[in-house]
């Protein structure tokens, strides 16, 4: 296996970038999902806040670094080649992805920034995008929430749609993963 992308298949660079970043994704989620088990001001609700927050801005950093290989490197070819109609749908689905996985981390940091609260990161803390405003930060709150709320179903379809070429199509678009 080689790091960089064939025509036939993505590299073990790509790949890896892929399916870390479906972990992180899962451990964002877990994070703040999980914080509802425990009362409010408790250590490990907060934990967990700050542990969203962390692998929040984690992904932050791991999508940039996916843009790249992505802008970078060929992608290999789905085969049998798809109709138009399912490129321009997977085209718009990777655009709403990647748009997901970018503003949900800066919407993130605006909302702790509008709030005046720490933005921390793995042992460093960030600065504020902005003054504290928390008329603001409400409504960075419910553009986040709402976000987050449609992430689930773009990372479901996402890999219905991998699951749909790879057993009802049959072609190549799961294996080259």
């Amino acid at each position: 296996m080689t790091w960089k992308n064939t025509s036939r298949r993505y590299g073990t660079l790509s790949m890896g970038l892929h399916w870390l970043m479906l972990l992180l994704l899962i451990a964002v989620y877990a994070s703040i999902n999980l914080r509802e088990f425990f009362p409010k001001g408790s250590d490990l609700r907060l934990a967990f806040k700050a542990a969203h927050f962390m692998l929040g801005l984690s992904v932050l950093v791991l999508v940039s670094l996916r843009l790249y290989a992505r802008l970078s490197a060929p992608r290999p070819s789905i085969i049998p080649v798809l109709a138009p109609w399912q490129q321009r749908s997977s085209a718009l689905m990777h655009f709403a992805l990647y748009g997901l996985m970018f503003c949900m981390p800066v919407l993130g940091w605006l909302l702790l920034s509008a709030a005046g609260k720490p933005i921390p990161f793995w042992g460093l803390e960030l600065p504020a995008l902005m003054a504290k405003n928390k008329a603001l930060a409400h409504t960075i709150e419910e553009i986040h929430e709402t976000l987050g709320t449609a992430g689930y179903f773009l990372i479901a379809a996402h890999a219905a749609a991998g699951l749909y070429h790879h057993y009802f199509r049959r072609d190549n678009t799961l294996t080259r993963m």
